[in-house]
């Protein structure tokens, strides 16, 4: 750490002339597969957004954006008409039409390699698609569906080649394959978009090469050339643009960030994001990491969770472990927006009264679990995680942390194998509603409704609510349906708030960039200087 200070404070000497129309970004995590209907993550989302576009897209502020459509209606409640952008053509140069969002929503169904029902959960919600025109589409959903263009913004659309004629059907559109696979992805054949980025080559460990589309429907990026390297720990990946390497880096060491600032050869953005991290309590009655008397699970006792929220001192977080780059929490969205409870602050800290709260619950004397964690996904995680085991232990509860790399992590709690799972998630709206949908209420397959719920928690009150809110069209109503579920989720504490990130980058002078909320690092934003 003191080498890598004191190439920071003397790093005058190191920084090269900007390499000409070649960027070079050094990402904090890896990206899973070159297909972009494989798992919903940040680094994931940062490369299919070079490569591929959605049928809509999402602002700065997370709003619904025209993309491949340039504008929406609805007919009623169930039936929208999206009026598709003329003149775009695919990387191979086949022109866009309605019919290329047919097969991709079809693709999505009947994706094998797709993690955790990323983006089914939001097709199956489809009942029917109707091409009107090649340029028009319309799209009846099952039941009412309010953020129906949010949850398409991260859809990519992809080149149908020779299939045409498929009817779309929530089950799986007749499983008419076959279907290009992972490898056709990883090793180019498939990844045929219409971003304003080609993909030249893909390797999960050493990176992506994008070539720029020259073709492409929007705004032309200045780069000709990006390369996106995966450099997990934060120590190299600072050393990397130190030394000329790397252009720009996502996520620099918080406790990096105030020499960044005062080296004029550098630059740094920072933005607030919406992205909660969290820990989610196992609610089966044999969770395979706990061990709580005669062999029960007391995290089933919602005296527990509370007692677990009330241990954690959410402001040492932010200003011993994130530096300042983070702001605690108190509900799964930052107060104002949509869905949130007016006045509640960050949760409170409280170890005495979490201690009565554990005696009430008859463990006194304690339990114990394992708290598995990423090491390389979130800002400091394995460094939260073993502060988080801290507060616990001062309470009577026994942790032993589990950090491991995000490649092994997400597959494993995508198989349930965790009890006491750290996660991060960031909604694609800014509306709680996202959150209880994939991580709270009962999960639901058929409706794409808990996909993302681990632990197996259920409840029925929190279930009524929050189900007539993902399906109320009126705003003041669909608000209101959410503040309820919001107070009946921090009651029940299924899932513990720890605090929302701020996103850094680093690059290097010459550059301008603001930063995302959404946390991706999309090429076309960064530009030289001005």
């Amino acid at each position: 750490m003191r080498r890598l200070a004191l190439a920071l404070a003397f790093a005058t000497a190191l920084v090269a002339p900007l390499a000409a129309q070649t960027l070079r970004i050094g990402m904090a995590a890896e990206t899973s597969a070159a297909d972009p209907h494989n798992y919903a993550s940040a680094p994931n989302s940062t490369y299919r957004d070079h490569v591929f576009d959605g049928l809509t897209g999402l602002d700065e502020r997370q709003v619904p954006a025209p993309a491949l459509a340039t504008g929406w209606s609805r007919r009623d409640d169930l039936t929208w008409v999206f009026d598709l952008r003329d003149g775009v053509t695919f990387h191979n140069g086949q022109p866009f039409t309605a019919e290329d969002v047919v097969y991709s929503y079809c693709r999505v169904l009947n994706n094998d390699s797709e993690v955790v029902g990323s983006f089914s959960r939001q097709i199956r919600r489809i009942a029917a698609m109707t091409v009107e025109t090649p340029q028009r589409l319309v799209i009846r959903t099952a039941t009412p569906e309010p953020l129906l263009t949010a949850d398409l913004a991260g859809i990519a659309i992809l080149s149908r080649g020779e299939r045409s004629g498929l009817t779309f059907t929530p089950d799986g559109c007749g499983k008419q394959g076959p279907w290009p696979t992972l490898a056709d992805f990883n090793e180019g054949r498939a990844a045929i978009g219409t971003g304003p980025f080609r993909l030249r080559s893909y390797d999960r460990s050493s990176g992506i090469v994008l070539e720029r589309n020259d073709t492409y429907w929007g705004e032309k990026p200045h780069w000709a050339e990006v390369r996106l390297r995966p450099v997990t720990n934060a120590g190299p990946r600072l050393a990397g643009l130190l030394a000329g390497d790397l252009d720009l880096i996502e996520a620099p060491a918080t406790a990096d960030v105030p020499r960044i600032r005062q080296n004029p050869n550098f630059a740094l953005a920072v933005s607030p994001t919406l992205r909660l991290v969290f820990l989610q309590l196992d609610q089966r009655e044999n969770a395979p990491f706990v061990q709580g008397p005669n062999g029960a699970n007391p995290l089933r006792d919602p005296r527990v969770r509370q007692a677990l929220s009330l241990a954690i001192d959410r402001r040492v977080l932010a200003d011993r472990i994130m530096d300042g780059l983070s702001t605690p929490a108190g509900q799964l969205l930052p107060e104002g927006m949509r869905g949130t409870v007016a006045g509640v602050g960050a949760l409170p800290y409280d170890p005495a009264r979490a201690r009565a709260l554990l005696a009430e619950a008859g463990v006194a004397s304690g339990f114990s679990f394992t708290l598995h964690a990423t090491n390389n996904r979130y800002i400091n995680d394995a460094r939260i995680a073993q502060a988080l085991a801290q507060f616990f232990q001062r309470v009577g509860v026994t942790v032993t942390v589990d950090a491991m790399p995000s490649n092994v992590f997400f597959p494993r709690r995508g198989r349930k194998e965790f009890s006491v799972p750290m996660g991060g998630w960031s909604p694609a709206a800014a509306e709680t509603q996202l959150f209880v949908r994939s991580w709270i209420t009962t999960t639901d397959r058929a409706r794409g409704y808990g996909m993302s719920n681990y632990g197996e928690f259920s409840d029925p009150e929190i279930d009524r609510a929050a189900r007539a809110s993902f399906v109320a069209m009126d705003d003041g109503e669909r608000e209101r349906l959410m503040e309820e579920t919001s107070r009946l989720v921090s009651d029940r504490m299924p899932i513990i708030p720890i605090h929302f990130e701020n996103a850094a980058w680093a690059f290097r002078r010459g550059l301008a960039f603001a930063g995302r909320v959404d946390q991706t690092t999309p090429a076309a934003e960064v530009k030289p200087a001005p």
